[in-house]
């Protein structure tokens, strides 16, 4: 409930507990920042660690934000660069898969996505073990128009949505629970297992494939940018959608490191 400049100034509390108090997960960060960019000296990883820890401590307060801010106030911090993209598929009548990874706030996006497109907004989402939250977060987003269906129901949920136009969003840069259904590629200096599901259902469906390029402009503000990856995705080749979206996110992450989420463990699976 705090108004945004409090918030923030909460956030600054938190990040110097998490960062000099409670190190949360030090270990982990550190080792995916080593690895990701072995040319960096140690004194330019600590900056990134540093600006990380603090970005992931507004990043945790601004998804909280959500149970209560109104749809006007998260719409005003959210800039969307070419919402054109998106009407021309409407037009075309072309449901439309959207990826994007967890760079900077992936959450104030995804619940703007249904007052900016005419396409009904939809999410794929992974069921939080704390089941107050999940219901919290489902409900929230809700509240803004956007539907979720969780991993289990994606199937399903395509086939008995084909028939209406909408945006499919995918966060495409998690680690697959299962290794032998990923496709292995390169990612930040590293063999990676790639979730390939996005690419699945756009082949299946033959539905365009953008990637939404979401950026930090400031503290408390988001830009995202619409790139096509592919519009016509049957006549690609074997995980090109895949890898394209991987090298966009790659991008990303490679000109301004601090935003993306290195506390998860991305790499945990071991190429054979």
């Amino acid at each position: 409930m705090l108004p945004f400049p409090l918030l923030y100034g909460f956030s600054d509390v938190l990040f110097f507990l998490f960062y000099y108090i409670f190190p949360y997960r030090r270990k982990v960060i550190r080792q995916n920042l080593r690895s990701s960019f072995p040319e960096k000296t140690d004194s330019e990883l600590k900056e990134i660690e540093r600006k990380f820890y603090k970005h992931f401590c507004d990043l945790i307060l601004e998804t909280l934000k959500l149970f209560s801010a109104s749809k006007e106030v998260i719409e005003k911090r959210v800039r969307l660069v070419n919402p054109e993209l998106l009407d021309e598929y409407y037009k075309k009548g072309k449901s439309v898969i959207l990826v994007t990874g967890h760079y900077a706030n992936w959450e104030w996006p995804a619940i703007t996505l249904p007052s900016h497109s005419k396409h009904k907004g939809t999410g794929i989402y992974q069921r939080l073990s704390n089941k107050f939250f999940d219901q919290k977060l489902r409900q929230t987003r809700a509240r803004f128009g956007m539907e979720l269906m969780s991993t289990r129901e994606v199937a399903d949920f395509f086939e008995s949505h084909k028939n209406e136009l909408c945006s499919y969003g995918f966060i495409n840069d998690q680690s697959p629970s299962d290794p032998k259904k990923g496709h292995w590629g390169t990612f930040l200096n590293q063999p990676t297992c790639m979730l390939t599901g996005a690419e699945r259902y756009a082949i299946k469906y033959d539905y365009p494939v953008l990637h939404a390029a979401i950026t930090r402009e400031k503290r408390g503000h988001y830009k995202i940018e619409y790139i096509l990856v592919s519009e016509k995705p049957s006549a690609e080749k074997p995980f090109f959608i895949t890898e394209e979206s991987s090298r966009i996110n790659e991008t990303l992450i490679r000109k301004d490191p601090a935003y993306w989420l290195w506390t998860h463990r991305r790499w945990k699976h071991k190429k054979i």
